[in-house]
């Protein structure tokens, strides 16, 4: 089987990455996870080169001229984007490669690559996704307010993904994906 695209895009909180990570740690000699490149600070106990490829403004901008993205966003101020790198490294070693990408990342992902797969993944419940917004911590309320305004307008978009999966319970949730 040639090795494809396994896009998961969610709102912020909705778990997409955790449900990556997982199909990562119970499947990773058939999957890889592309590591996104972002300009924005590290969080606490993230490390570049494992969470993100931590990148300065000027960086990613002379990488994005130098046209290394198969798609880049900007969101919240700081950009974000898939290294061509990463995927090519990926299915060179016969792996499919899941993505952690936003909605407007995957619709340039889908337009350029044939071999990609969507899924979008859902909270149960806005007051869930409330609460997972606020215990990643230092939420201000107008940066709680923008992310949930987002999410709104990314609900939109779930006619464009081939799959759906509600993220009620993790371990269902990976195992649907």
């Amino acid at each position: 089987m040639r090795p494809f695209l396994l896009i998961l895009s969610a709102p912020t909180g909705a778990g997409k990455t955790t449900i990556a990570r997982a199909l990562e740690g119970s499947r990773g000699d058939s999957v890889g996870f592309s590591i996104s490149a972002t300009t924005r600070v590290p969080r606490p106990l993230e490390r570049d080169g494992v969470d993100y490829h931590f990148f300065s403004r000027e960086e990613f901008e002379r990488r994005r001229s130098a046209e290394e993205f198969l798609e880049w966003a900007e969101y919240g101020g700081n950009l974000y984007g898939t290294l061509a790198s990463e995927v090519d490294r990926i299915q060179a070693a016969g792996r499919h490669v899941i993505l952690d990408v936003d909605v407007q990342g995957a619709r340039k992902i889908r337009k350029r690559r044939d071999d990609a797969v969507m899924v979008f993944i859902l909270p149960p419940s806005a007051e869930t996704l409330l609460e997972r917004l606020r215990d990643r911590g230092a939420v201000s309320p107008a940066d709680l307010r923008r992310r949930l305004e987002h999410a709104v307008r990314e609900l939109d978009a779930i006619g464009d993904y081939d799959y759906v999966v509600v993220n009620q319970e993790r371990s269902l949730a990976i195992q649907e994906v």
